[in-house]
């Protein structure tokens, strides 16, 4: 009799209980693309749609432990690490991956939320530089956090290209620049390679708030592809379109009083199912 597996992703990220943005974000948009989810969970924000107002941690040990169970158990094909805001959180998560099989690693810097609430602590940029961006196959910051990662201020579509760069040189594989920020009709991204070369992607901007947890949809929509067995630059692109068909069919809705969340499930797919080998 024939055995199946889903295509399984892993997302190691933050809390959000408004549902729009983090690990309930990351469920949402592994689930909708068809692949099966699990999750551990790094902290506790006290958030909605309107911002952060506070950040619980989650013991260390427990962090630990729960990558543990999932990886002893449900082998992921692809990893999305999201809200890792303090130096113990890198050690721990870095830690406890290097005991297990390399799989793709999707990392999202989460370190300034839509609303502009900053969640990250200084120290932690420099263990997130040293530890954490070596095991990521690819990191996906906005302009904002690429600000703050190329010590420089990002408003262009050259300041983009400039400090994409300069994030290079700290030691990233892949970076893809979101230019989701910028003052123009049209969202330029920017995917810079190992090779020293990007490429671009493009979209048009849609007239809404409603782009809470944008980044954590897009980080995990890449590690979702990336698990259906698709290349880094396909699923890229892939991840892309499906962020921009989320934020337009969800740009009409009001869920909250600040900025709403996107659509995950305006097409949803059934759970695939790859032969068992």
């Amino acid at each position: 009799m024939m055995k199946y597996k889903y295509p399984s992703v892993l997302t190691i990220a933050g809390f959000d209980g408004s549902g729009g943005a983090g690990i309930q974000a990351d469920i949402k948009t592994i689930s909708a693309l068809g692949c099966y989810a699990t999750s551990v969970l790094t902290a506790l924000p006290v958030q909605n749609t309107q911002g952060v107002q506070n950040i619980y941690p989650i013991a260390m040990n427990a962090v630990s432990e729960q990558i543990e169970a999932v990886l002893d158990d449900i082998f992921p094909d692809a990893i999305k690490i999201g809200m890792v805001h303090t130096t113990e959180l890198v050690e721990t998560i870095v830690n406890t991956l290097s005991r297990y099989k390399k799989v793709p690693v999707v990392f999202d810097p989460v370190m300034v939320a839509t609303s502009g609430h900053r969640l990250i602590e200084n120290k932690t940029i420099d263990a997130i530089i040293e530890k954490l961006f070596p095991v990521a196959d690819i990191i996906t910051p906005n302009m904002d956090e690429a600000a703050i990662l190329a010590a420089m201020e990002v408003k262009t579509l050259r300041d983009i290209e400039v400090a994409g760069l300069r994030i290079k040189q700290l030691g990233c594989k892949n970076i893809l620049l979101k230019g989701g920020h910028l003052e123009t009709q049209t969202i330029t991204s920017l995917l810079f390679n190992d090779q020293q070369d990007y490429q671009t992607f493009e979209s048009e901007k849609i007239n809404t708030k409603n782009t809470h947890g944008s980044g954590c949809t897009l980080s995990s929509a890449i590690a979702s592809y990336i698990a259906q067995g698709n290349d880094l630059t396909t699923a890229v692109g892939l991840a892309q379109t499906y962020v921009s068909n989320a934020i337009n069919h969800g740009s009409d809705v009001q869920t909250g009083r600040g900025n709403g969340p996107l659509n995950h499930f305006f097409n949803p797919l059934k759970l695939l199912k790859n032969e068992l080998v």
